[in-house]
């Protein structure tokens, strides 16, 4: 399973432009001002063929009255509880504060990989004041510039070397399927669960935050089999209020690195909001088969085109991935429950299709012929040869003579034409443009 990274420290030290860069996108805003990141970030990285989920927390903040900042507070402690690799983040500018001193008194107690990480380093005099934080107790340091990627990769380096190497992936080897039930605490997860099995088998009362660890429940009935996970909400009771959110996103992520398909149910009486945005692109990110529930549905006014006006809004908010199928559901009257279990194995059968090699090149060359990619600074490109690699999940390769001038629109465009041509209905897929 992939590791989780967290990335911690107090505010204003340059913790959201190295998260930036390790997912390699511009996800979290960055300041001057302190205390920008109220909410945590989760994005995917990989190095060295080693792929892991990114965490940027807030600044952790001692002694203020600030509410946010006691939350942020609360927020970091989960991080490090629940993530496998800690980056600290300290500012060689500032030298050590006693914010600084604070968190290094709290990371001295976990047995965890931790990475003393001296941000803002870009120049030799810079380096030298760095010795200073040998002080802080937490030995080696690592210094880099979070702004221009200097020390970045040696920084990778080290945290790889402590991660688990990537399992060998047997395609031809059946296992039961694992779909994972997951969302925004209250959605309805258990009740769905409950519902499909038709017993109580887990706790459901209208507090959120009831289910406090994974539960999986093996179904087979109607002619299908798989393993069905109901995703926790929390562990402790003390933690039910702004803790919640980031818990039940933090237990999405290990559920997702474990899953086949993710059934994200969503509570139609709250739409489709950024929390359940923030588990979608984890599971599009780990390239998992996705199937999204809107439940509650009995509870939602109806007019002539509600259900085509909510399902519209929903597939705006995930653009460009919007070859994702909706179905409104109410685990409490058991609508469309069947539908939903029978959609969820349509996916996990169309993330194994294979497309032979032969058959790929006769269609897609032929698409690609009549709609090549625009030529770029007078270069043109052409497409020759074209395949799907033998990989757990759908990637295409198509092999041309100037890669670097294939933008990412024209991918869209390749990516469209591929799933009108084949059934690749909520699946992420990855296509890359290669020299011949």
């Amino acid at each position: 399973m992939n590791s989780i990274v967290a990335i911690v420290g107090r505010p204003n030290v340059g913790k959201s432009t190295l998260f930036n860069r390790l997912v390699q996108r511009r996800e979290a805003i960055v300041d001057s001002v302190s205390g920008v990141t109220r909410d945590r970030h989760y994005g995917k990285s990989d190095w060295n063929g080693k792929e892991f989920s990114v965490i940027d927390t807030g600044g952790y903040a001692v002694g203020s009255d600030d509410i946010f900042e006691e939350e942020i507070r609360k927020q970091v402690k989960l991080a490090i509880d629940e993530a496998d690799i800690i980056v600290f983040v300290v500012d060689v500018e500032d030298g050590i504060t006693p914010m600084d001193a604070e968190v290094a008194k709290m990371l001295r107690k976990v047995k965890k990989p931790i990475f003393l990480t001296v941000n803002k380093v870009d120049n030799a005099m810079r380096d030298a004041d760095a010795v200073e934080f040998y002080n802080l107790g937490l030995g080696d340091y690592h210094t880099i510039s979070s702004i221009n990627g200097s020390g970045t990769g040696d920084l990778l380096d080290a945290i790889s070397e402590k991660m688990p190497e990537p399992e060998e992936v047997d395609l031809e080897k059946e296992e039961l399927p694992r779909f994972s039930v997951v969302g925004r605490p209250n959605a309805g997860k258990s009740s769905f669960i409950n519902a499909l099995i038709g017993e109580d088998r887990n706790i459901v009362t209208n507090i959120a935050g009831t289910t406090r660890d994974s539960i999986d429940t093996k179904y087979n009935r109607f002619g299908f089999d798989f393993n069905l996970v109901d995703t926790a909400g929390i562990r402790k009771k003390s933690r039910v209020k702004e803790d919640l959110e980031f818990y039940s996103v933090m237990r999405a992520v290990r559920s997702i690195e474990y899953s086949d398909v993710i059934i994200l149910v969503v509570d139609a009486t709250r739409g489709f909001e950024g929390q359940d945005q923030n588990i979608f692109w984890l599971a599009e990110k780990n390239r998992k088969g996705i199937v999204i529930l809107i439940n509650k549905w009995d509870l939602v006014e109806k007019e002539t085109n509600t259900m085509r006006d909510f399902e519209a809004k929903v597939r705006k908010q995930i653009e460009p991935f919007t070859d994702v199928p909706i179905v409104f559901i109410s685990a409490l009257t058991k609508q469309r429950l069947f539908k939903a279990i029978e959609t969820a194995v349509e996916v996990f059968e169309n993330r194994k299709n294979r497309i032979p090699t032969s058959k790929f090149n006769d269609t897609m060359l032929e698409v690609v012929k009549s709609y090549p990619p625009p030529a770029i600074k007078g270069k043109f490109v052409k497409i020759k040869y074209c395949m799907q690699l033998p990989t757990p999940t759908p990637q295409f390769a198509f092999f041309c003579n100037l890669p670097q001038y294939v933008r990412d629109p024209y991918k869209r465009f390749v990516e469209n034409k591929l799933r009108e041509i084949y059934n690749f209905t909520g699946i992420p897929i990855t296509i890359y443009f290669r020299q011949k």
